[in-house]
């Protein structure tokens, strides 16, 4: 039976991938840590190139006053497009590490730009501090909104602390664990098609409340990204042990039988484990940036509170941390299961 395990997983895995993650993963949170967020996008530096510009031609094509019918075309042709570039910039990326892998670093460099780590921490604790030292911080604000495209502009203190907890749980799946995940499977190519997903569904997507536009995209990145997601929850509860105030138990109760639990398009797992963990409450009605309602659910035991502050804050930032280096734990697990970590 072990053999058969091993069989399969030589087949679909590659593990020599998994030191090359590890290290785009250091460089992230490293270089995410010393830069802070560019241009207020804490999120990878991908979505920000697409952000710039296909992002750009998708918001004027996302007109609200169009019919269902018509967004749902023109959605389904700048997804498709999108995709295309992503798969296409993914095989260049790999005809590159081919022609100049430099030791590795150039494939660990080009696997960063998927990912996200650092400057999501910076932009919390950037946040944290404003908030323990009672000053105002617009740039902790503006990352936060843009991060998470929310119009924060008439929230409160305890409006803004969920976003930005919101953010910590959805940046380690969409931006962590979901294109390792894909990378490990199959390289840069699949890595770079997961993030081109993931852009359109947070740009486009709406947490599920799109009219048309976002709905390919939210779908066939809910295909590729549901098995990372369970691993995602899975290690965002885990976490909660090692975090004071936190609790594991019951952030594994409220995923499996909390009534409190967020969809999978406003946040899923993640969000319900932190919720829970902490005993808080998450999510809530929102406007985006572009104007339009995000009607999202509360997140949360019924007893929980919304009205978040620095503590708060500050626990999901160590959750967070924790559950980073448990998805680290479980890379090296995976190394010593194929007989490479020594």
């Amino acid at each position: 039976m072990q053999e058969i395990f091993q069989n399969i997983y030589s087949q679909m895995l590659d593990p020599g991938r998994i030191p090359i993650a590890m290290a785009a993963w250091l460089l992230a949170g490293i270089a995410g840590l010393i830069t802070g967020p560019m241009h207020g996008n804490a999120n990878p530096f991908l979505w920000l190139i697409f952000d710039k510009t296909i992002g750009r031609i998708g918001g004027r094509l996302d007109n609200r006053d169009r019919t269902q019918s018509d967004l749902f075309s023109r959605g389904f042709f700048i997804t498709m497009l999108g995709l295309v570039a992503a798969f296409g910039l993914g095989l260049l990326a790999e005809r590159l590490v081919a022609a100049k892998p430099f030791h590795n670093i150039t494939e660990i460099l080009l696997l960063s730009f998927v990912l996200t780590a650092g400057t999501v921490w910076f932009a919390l604790m950037q946040l944290y501090f404003a908030m323990r030292d009672g000053k105002s911080s617009k740039g902790a604000y503006f990352t936060i909104a843009h991060s998470t495209r929310t119009d924060l502009s008439g929230s409160d203190d305890f409006g803004i602390t969920r976003a930005g907890m919101s953010l910590a749980a959805r940046a380690f799946d969409k931006g962590l664990a979901a294109p390792v995940f894909w990378y490990v499977l199959a390289g840069l190519p699949g890595a770079y098609l997961y993030a081109g997903l993931a852009f359109f569904a947070w740009r486009f997507g709406r947490d599920g409340f799109s009219k048309g536009f976002g709905k390919t995209a939210l779908a066939l990145e809910k295909l590729m990204g549901y098995a990372p997601h369970l691993l995602s929850g899975l290690l965002l509860a885990a976490a909660g042990l090692f975090t004071p105030a936190a609790g594991m138990t019951r952030a594994f109760i409220g995923q499996l039988f909390g009534p409190g639990k967020a969809k999978y398009e406003e946040g899923g797992l993640p969000v319900t484990a932190i919720a829970f963990a902490l005993h808080v409450s998450l999510g809530g009605p929102s406007t985006d940036l572009d104007g339009s309602a995000i009607k999202r659910g509360w997140c949360g035991p019924k007893d929980a509170t919304a009205r978040l502050e620095k503590g708060h804050l500050r626990r999901a930032i160590y959750i967070s941390l924790m559950a980073h280096l448990l998805f680290m734990v479980s890379l090296a697990g995976m190394l010593f299961w194929a007989g490479q970590l020594f």
